[in-house]
């Protein structure tokens, strides 16, 4: 009896660790989701092209918690603020992302430039970030005997390490181009500080469709994206934001090749406050074992001209 007890427990214990190894392992790809404010309502959390596009002092905040009904579940913050000086656009963006015993942040500075190309609202844009990332380890979620590593004792002693974003643009009334090199120490070096779902370019092409004029308006912007991550195959994301009333209610539904879907709301008080809400579905790896996300971000847009 007891030795049909003692390989129950072995049993447990093993299917246990298989499926938390599963669980874990798809949660790490599921970490690849951006935040979904950068497809519409701020373009300058993923290209510092954007940084200044919009008039007036911009201050953007994002929050994220995803699958609350698991221990370590990824929590994602951003905060940017940006500027328009004429020509001259300058930008602070800083990222926080913890998961499991993973923090990562980042913060960057950001000088854009807007060349304009005719009296159309056809410009070019420019823009580069510099800063500083840092990965740590929150050595409290280790146990004690894995302290021991060599590897995990060493992991925070690297500290700050410079970090840099570039990206350009075309924007107009209608039609939108993006590219953009997120993560360039990433991308351009090869050490120990690369990780494999870190993002290593994005592109992206819209189209503004104007439906009728004033209250009764709708203006109908279709979006396809297409991202790089690093040691993953390529991903792509699909969708539209529709805006009513002059542009004070806002509706996104987007599609992604993680076989997940996004959809959000929101609105805006005099062009001034801005609030949108995101539910993310969960991704194709990770739908059997927990629900979706929620996000949260909030625009406040001040100085703009009369």
């Amino acid at each position: 009896m007891k030795a049909i007890t003692k390989n129950i427990r072995q049993a447990t214990r093993v299917t246990v660790l298989f499926a938390t190894t599963i669980l874990f392992f798809n949660a790490a790809k599921a970490q690849i989701l951006p935040l979904n404010g950068q497809y519409f309502q701020n373009r300058y959390l993923v290209n510092p092209s954007m940084a200044g596009i919009n008039e007036g002092f911009n201050i953007n905040g994002s929050f994220r918690k995803q699958w609350s009904n698991i221990p370590g579940a990824p929590i994602t913050q951003s905060i940017t603020l940006d500027q328009q000086l004429n020509k001259v656009g300058w930008g602070v963006n800083i990222y926080n992302e913890k998961a499991g015993g993973i923090q990562r942040t980042k913060a960057v500075g950001t000088f854009a430039y807007h060349l304009p190309l005719n009296s159309e609202d056809q410009q070019l844009n420019f823009g580069v970030s510099f800063g500083t990332s840092q990965d740590k380890l929150d050595l409290s979620s280790i146990r004690n005997s894995d302290l021991n590593d060599p590897s995990i004792a060493r992991f925070n002693d690297r500290g700050y390490y410079l970090d840099g974003d570039f990206g350009v643009s075309y924007t107009s009334k209608t039609l939108n181009i993006e590219g953009a090199v997120p993560n360039m120490r990433s991308v351009f070096r090869k050490d120990d500080l690369n990780y494999a779902d870190k993002p290593i370019f994005y592109s992206a092409i819209s189209y503004k469709f104007a439906l009728g004029n004033g209250m009764n308006g709708i203006n109908l912007e279709p979006k396809g994206v297409f991202r790089g991550i690093k040691n993953y195959d390529n991903l792509w994301d699909a969708g539209a934001n529709v805006t009513f009333a002059n542009d004070k209610l806002y509706v996104m539904a987007m599609y992604h090749s993680t076989q997940n879907a996004t959809v959000g709301f929101g609105m805006n008080y005099k062009s001034t406050l801005y609030f949108m809400a995101y539910y993310n579905t969960a991704t194709s790896a990770i739908s059997g074992y927990t629900d979706g996300d929620f996000e949260v971000s909030v625009r406040l847009s001040l100085h703009k001209k009369p």
